[in-house]
């Protein structure tokens, strides 16, 4: 599982994806979406606004798993 540190309370989710190298773009984030490819806690999400807090786990269909951290 690959760690992703944010330095905010929280991050949305097309930003995660495209923090995570997951999308290059938000129009693509989207698409992937659309294509229920992401579980956020293991739960299938459609949001991509959805906000993610530090402990988040976010799995992406052919990118891996993620868990969000928060900046020590």
């Amino acid at each position: 599982m690959k760690k992703i540190v944010i330095h905010s309370e929280y991050i949305k989710l097309d930003q995660f994806l495209k923090l995570s190298d997951c999308v290059p773009t938000g129009g693509m984030a989207k698409a992937l979406l659309q294509d229920q490819a992401i579980k956020v806690n293991g739960e299938l999400e459609e949001r991509r606004g959805r906000k993610l807090y530090p402990g988040d786990q976010v799995v992406v269909e052919g990118s891996g798993s993620f868990v969000v951290e928060a900046k020590a």
